[in-house]
């Protein structure tokens, strides 16, 4: 008897339950009880990895509201710097702009009698930073829930509230969040080492697979408008661009933020043409009509080391990037940052794919290969894109933080800098919002784009993220 009890001890600490020693004392563990609490467990670490995923690149995760039957195991798994359970919404620090908390509801919606209301009463506590992941109970398999409450496979309440995707769409509208992304958890509940995450990769690939999870991992973002406008820095990474510089600073000298004007940083590298030469005589004739004005030479090569060296020296709350071969025209620019301060998004993505383009800007190769990528990403991170390649893209500074760390973790594997900003932006769920833009030929210089070997490059980081990102 001694040795069954150790034994379920054991199992129970290995799953990161409290084990009660008492009740193991009353009542000895049947074979069926063993395997129940490791099916709890295994449902739950499945659900505590998916939400891991974003988790562990936010500040701290505060669970509200939680149910009755609710153990704080859940909490307890998920990876994140800080965490805590708060019984009400009052409860709430208040927190600053530079702040990225999250908001875990676990089950709360499946019971909850009025969803609107309780969205409603959060979202003067949050900031447009704030995210809200959701644990929810599939509403399509309710039977399945109630047959495993009768094995004893399952405890608590079944789900009331038969939650669907259009209803949460709907009510986010009426609440003013966005739905930013639904991820299914937790396919398969057993966890039975590689034949699991096999099945769960397979499940994945299907058309509608998502629909099949047990429950789903849902984040939602405030709507919010940004209550001071922030700074502004432009990053022009150039290379053999000697022709453009003065035209780049020409065509946003009219333009400034509602705090000012603008910071613009060029970063060159290895040209051929004098880029440099030229970017030194036009910085002192126009550095009085910007915030600041100033260019750095890139350590390394490529358009991404260039980006990265910029953003090093950005004083600006709000980046963005601007190719010095000015296809995408600057005069744009404004449109990116308008979207942003409204709380459209927090990330914000050039799309060159809905009008008609000037002249040669793209060649039809190029262009099919861009349609290609951007409904290739759409499906690795369950995001849509109506353009992944486009290189201006705009987002914070402290944001931009959290890629780096994110690149720390997943792995440094792109030199074009467009794919380690998507991946995280979509990770994170920041919230993408798309400003099309009239793409134009250029005026000067050829392009530093090979078609083949760097679409083959593309071709190998969109399949690391369809094994790493997609299928985990």
């Amino acid at each position: 008897m001694d040795s069954q009890r150790d034994d379920a001890l054991s199992l129970v600490k290995e799953m990161g339950e409290s084990p009660d020693p008492v009740a193991l004392e009353k009542q000895p563990y049947r074979r069926a009880g063993l395997f129940t609490r490791w099916l709890r467990g295994s449902h739950r670490a499945q659900i505590a990895r998916e939400i891991s995923r974003h988790s562990r690149y936010f500040d701290e995760c505060f669970q509200v509201l939680p149910r009755l039957d609710d153990d704080g195991l859940l909490l307890q798994a998920i990876d994140c710097p800080k965490r805590r359970n708060l019984t009400s919404e009052s409860e709430l620090p208040p927190f600053d702009s530079k702040a990225r908390p999250l908001i875990l509801l676990n089950g709360v919606l499946n019971f909850h009698l009025d969803i609107e209301g309780l969205l409603g009463s959060l979202r003067p506590r949050l900031t447009r930073h704030t995210r809200i992941t959701i644990v929810a109970y599939n509403p399509y398999l309710r039977w399945l829930y109630s047959l495993a409450n009768r094995l004893g496979l399952r405890r608590g309440e079944l789900p009331q509230t038969f939650l669907t995707r259009t209803d949460l769409k709907n009510l986010c509208t009426l609440a003013n969040y966005e739905l930013v992304r639904i991820r299914g958890a937790s396919f398969v509940p057993l966890q039975i080492p590689f034949l699991t995450s096999f099945l769960e990769a397979l499940i994945r690939l299907l058309p509608g697979g998502q629909n099949f999870a047990l429950t789903s991992v849902i984040t939602l973002r405030p709507i919010l408008p940004d209550p001071k406008p922030p700074l502004l820095t432009v990053v022009i990474p150039a290379r053999n661009e000697r022709g453009n510089i003065e035209n780049a600073l020409k065509r946003m000298d009219n333009w400034q933020t509602e705090q000012g004007p603008v910071e613009v940083l060029f970063v060159e590298g290895n040209s051929d043409d004098d880029t440099w030469g030229e970017i030194q005589r036009v910085l002192p004739i126009y550095r009085h009509r910007f915030h600041r004005l100033l260019a750095f030479r890139q350590p390394g090569k490529g358009k991404s080391d260039a980006v990265r060296e910029g953003f090093r020296h950005a004083e600006g709350e709000v980046l963005t990037i601007l190719d010095a071969d000015l296809t995408m025209p600057p005069e744009m620019l404004p449109r990116f940052y308008r979207a942003y301060v409204a709380g459209k998004a927090d990330f914000v993505n050039g799309s060159r794919l809905l009008y008609p383009m000037e002249g040669e800007a793209m060649r039809p190769l190029n262009l099919l290969g861009n349609v290609f990528f951007a409904k290739a990403l759409s499906f690795v991170l369950d995001n849509p894109l109506g353009d992944s390649l486009c290189g201006t893209k705009l987002f914070t500074r402290r944001d931009y933080e959290r890629f780096v760390q994110w690149r720390t973790d997943f792995g440094d594997f792109d030199p074009f800098g467009d794919f380690e900003l998507l991946f995280p932006a979509s990770i994170l769920a920041l919230g993408t919002a798309e400003v099309p833009v009239h793409y134009k030929a250029r005026t000067y210089g050829t392009t530093n784009i090979s078609r083949f070997r760097h679409g083959f490059m593309l071709l190998k980081m969109t399949l690391i993220g369809l094994f790493r990102v997609k299928l985990r």
